[in-house]
């Protein structure tokens, strides 16, 4: 045999080889592409099967416990939950009337109408109208205003009551620091939209753009953005235990405040009942005592308040508290001295106008309290039956 008939023979078997491998190779590729679902229509017996990512699933994932509250909280209020929204009309140094518009939140009280919401939403508007969450509008006129807590009540002019839906008012008294709280509103127009957190503190005192002091406001890290002033803050039993009315820094940085339920009722109630809150004053003006006017003035306390003014007829006059009798100058400016010096109302230690203010919105005209004063050096105590506070001035020193 020779070379060449070797070589021959060798080819001659090594083709059948090549030829066998090529068909198993395109026999396992097609199978491959088969079982991976790539087949084209017509290729085959069956359907094309559908891709598994964009198969849906077989059922919603069951709900936890927590987001079950979420969706009944939410459900059950937020019909109650409305948008306002504000015309203001501003006029331009040299320029005609301009109207602006702002929108805040607000929250249905009863079926007469009555919403409440924070007085620096409705603070100078010339008009209103609510927005319900079925979308119908209607217009809206003032009941009444409180400053000092930033509280308003407007009612709606023709609603039907079968379209109001009432928010239940809860115990702001009863609040812990880590409960779960809900909040409603309309942030950047963006109706009845739901945040989420818990209460981060209780009893804060925050102040108001007026200048005031607001006292036992609630602190919590829920989302509150612009338009959710005026939205309820809201417990796990559906219960408003706040209105929403600030919050630090102009955007949301999980540090926000409400006005405490127990604060709303109180004052929701006189305004709808007589269109302005019930206050009781003591009738007196004065200044801070620091420890500089103490020394300079030597006076037997470093703290308190020094009475300036009496106001004739009012309740720290009708119990004879004294205004000064004197005026000196001091530190370049006129001081009014010798008048009582006032440090507690029923044991709570008031330092400052504004403190007095505070100690006295948790009690209302025509109860008695007791105040500690200092007249020159002795010591005194006196009853004081609280008056509110008449429109007119008298003031007498």
């Amino acid at each position: 045999m020779t070379a060449s008939d070797t070589n021959f023979g060798r080819r001659r078997w090594v083709r059948p080889i090549l030829v066998t491998a090529l068909l198993s190779s395109a026999a396992t590729v097609v199978l491959l592409r088969w079982d991976l679902g790539f087949k084209s229509e017509g290729d085959g017996p069956g359907p094309r099967p559908d891709s598994a990512i964009a198969a849906a699933p077989a059922s919603q994932p069951p709900l936890s416990s927590d987001e079950e509250v979420n969706i009944r909280v939410y459900n059950g209020i937020s019909p109650g939950v409305v948008n306002i929204t504000t015309t203001v009309v501003e006029y331009p140094f040299f320029w005609a009337p301009v109207a602006e518009e702002g929108t805040g939140s607000g929250v249905v009280l009863d079926r007469e109408g009555n919403i409440v919401t924070n007085y620096h939403v409705v603070e100078d508007a010339q008009s209103l109208e609510v927005t319900l969450p079925d979308q119908s509008k209607y217009r809206a006129r003032l009941v009444g205003i409180d400053k000092a807590n930033d509280l308003a009540v407007i009612r709606l002019v023709g609603a039907p009551s079968d379209r109001l839906h009432p928010v239940p008012l809860g115990d702001s008294s009863l609040l812990k620091v880590g409960q779960k709280v809900l909040a409603i509103g309309n942030p950047f127009r963006l109706q009845n939209t739901l945040t989420v957190g818990v209460v981060s503190s209780v009893g804060r005192r925050i102040r108001t753009e007026d200048g005031g002091l607001i006292e036992d406001v609630i602190q919590t890290d829920a989302a509150i953005n612009p338009g959710n002033s005026g939205g309820p803050l809201l417990n796990t039993a559906g219960e408003m235990i706040g209105i929403n009315t600030s919050i630090i820094g102009r955007g949301n940085l999980g540090i926000g405040f409400a006005v405490p339920s127990n604060t709303i009722r109180r004052v929701v109630g006189d305004l709808v009942r007589e269109g302005r809150v019930l206050r009781p004053s003591l009738g007196i003006d004065g200044y801070t005592i620091t420890e500089e006017l103490a020394s300079a003035l030597d006076l037997p306390v470093s703290q308190g308040i020094l009475t300036a003014r009496v106001l004739s007829g009012g309740s720290a006059d009708r119990a004879g508290v004294r205004g000064a009798d004197q005026m000196l100058i001091l530190y370049n400016e006129r001081i009014l001295v010798g008048g009582d010096i006032i440090t507690q109302i029923d044991g709570k230690s008031v330092n400052s106008m504004d403190e007095l203010k505070l100690v006295l919105e948790k009690y209302r005209p025509g109860q008695t309290v007791q105040i500690t004063l200092y007249r020159g050096k002795a010591k005194v105590e006196r009853a004081v039956l609280l008056l509110e506070q008449p429109p007119s001035r008298g003031w007498r020193f």
